[in-house]
């Protein structure tokens, strides 16, 4: 009897092992990728039919009765004369947004920016019930023996496609910027879709991981079945969550954002005591110097630049209709983003440094996407759709990234990600390098710097294959 007993008992702790070992296998196998999300966002209900996957031309087109319409508007325009020695402090300072609505109606010229915009081969194709329009640019001429390797490039917002109008060169023929032609890429820009000229979803529910889904399927169906994708503000996290979703499709994932949500007890930790004992935490001199004295730095400063964030993120559609009524209101919103995204300092500015960093033709030219395209609403909703279930809740925030990264960390980025805690959701770092200068909107403000980056990660990459052991 002792010795059934004893074979029973010894049954029984096999099958719970049996179990405990499924289950951990299980778990680990379900928490390795993203689900790809299969959405449909057109109006109505899905048709029982196929989707059509034809890809057509696009370009850029205005009328003149909304060019009239709009110099109708900037001339009416209502100003509020500005507190005294208020500076940028209370957002874009109505004494230089008057100098830009002038230049606006007396020197800037849509047209001619319209041909700049058509430069490029822009496209549309509908996935998952809407249009998405990209740009698609591949090298003028490849070095003999190469091929173009094709890099998917995300933007986020206040941005749009056009962030990318000055990199793009440096990226498919870098031979004559000066740059290595070792690796020439084949660009592809979409616009998210309630940005620029992509059709804004028509139900609720849009968030990055449906972004990610629906730039998986163009990928695939330009014919791209192993790509690199790079992205900063929402292209940070539309790119992060297709790494997770199909990490045998990217070969390589790089940012210049790579903030991190999910914070543990080390994190803390490390804001107490890292400004200290930096090694501790793995800080290196240039993190303690963004990131201390925290405070002030981190903490104040994401209070003081996120409004915004919390109006988009709860009630976007309110101060959406008013921005969608003028054109006036439309630059002040987005202006005083890109003063803040340079260089937070820049509100001690009257005219908010603006110019210092970006030229106004290309700023006027990003508003007046917002403009003609109608789509300032549809573009504020996706903050909605991505933080109206809270932060920490979602599977992506969890969920570590096995894709080979690499991470530019400009200076003048809002919040500092140190790599010792990006390593920790990003656990592939090929390349983490602290940038000479430079803010949020990088790809703009900096493309010689970024370009830099990406062809030195990429070398990295294909030279050890990494993409082969993820």
């Amino acid at each position: 009897c002792s010795s059934l007993a004893g074979i029973m008992l010894l049954e029984i702790f096999l099958i719970l092992g049996a179990v405990g070992i499924y289950f951990l296998l299980s778990r680990k196998k379900e928490e390795a990728t993203l689900p790809f999300k299969e959405g449909w966002w057109g109006k109505g209900k899905k048709p029982a039919t196929d989707e059509d996957a034809t890809i057509w031309p696009f370009k850029v087109e205005t009328t003149e009765k909304e060019l009239s319409d709009l110099l109708r508007r900037l001339d009416e325009a209502r100003f509020t004369e500005p507190l005294e020695d208020s500076y940028f402090h209370y957002g874009t300072n109505s004494v230089y947004l008057r100098k830009v609505v002038s230049y606006w109606k007396n020197q800037f010229d849509w047209k001619k920016q319209v041909e700049v915009l058509n430069k490029y081969p822009q496209f549309k194709t509908k996935i998952q019930g809407i249009d998405i329009h990209f740009v698609h640019v591949k090298p003028p001429h490849l070095p003999e023996g190469k091929s173009a390797k094709p890099l998917l490039m995300v933007h986020g917002w206040p941005g749009s496609f056009y962030e990318f109008y000055k990199i793009i060169p440096l990226l498919t023929d870098p031979a004559s910027h000066g740059l290595s032609d070792e690796h020439v890429f084949e660009v592809v820009c979409p616009s998210i879709p309630g940005y620029g000229f992509s059709e804004a979803p028509h139900k609720k529910d849009f968030d990055t991981v449906s972004a990610a889904s629906v730039f998986l399927e163009l990928m695939l169906r330009l014919g791209f079945s192993e790509f690199y994708a790079q992205g900063g503000d929402w292209g940070w996290l539309i790119c992060t969550n297709l790494a997770q979703i199909a990490p045998n499709h990217l070969k390589g994932l790089h940012l210049n954002l790579a903030t991190v949500t999910n914070l543990g007890f080390s994190h803390l930790l490390s804001l107490l005591l890292g400004r200290h004992l930096p090694g501790l935490f793995g800080f290196q001199e240039e993190d303690v110097r963004r990131m201390f004295p925290f405070l002030k730095k981190s903490l104040y400063r994401m209070l003081l630049e996120s409004g915004y964030l919390y109006i988009q993120a709860t009630k976007p559609d309110s101060v959406g209709c008013a921005l969608n009524d003028s054109p006036v209101g439309l630059a002040a919103y987005i202006l005083e983003k890109f003063s803040t995204a340079a260089d937070v300092e820049f509100c001690n500015l009257e005219d908010g440094g603006v110019e210092r960093k970006f030229n106004l033709d290309d700023l006027l030219t990003n508003i007046m996407i917002y403009w003609v395209s109608g789509c300032i609403v549809s573009s504020m909703r996706f903050y909605k759709e991505n933080f109206q279930k809270g932060l920490g809740t979602q599977k992506h925030e969890r969920l570590p990234v096995q894709v080979p990264t690499g991470i530019a960390a400009f200076p003048n980025e809002i919040i500092h990600t140190p790599r010792a805690w990006a390593q920790k959701k990003y656990t592939n770092i090929v390349s983490f390098n602290f940038m000479p200068r430079g803010g949020h909107f990088a790809a703009l403000e900096e493309p010689e710097l970024l370009a830099e980056d990406i062809l030195q990660f990429v070398g990295k990459v294909e030279k050890e294959q990494l993409w082969r052991k993820k």
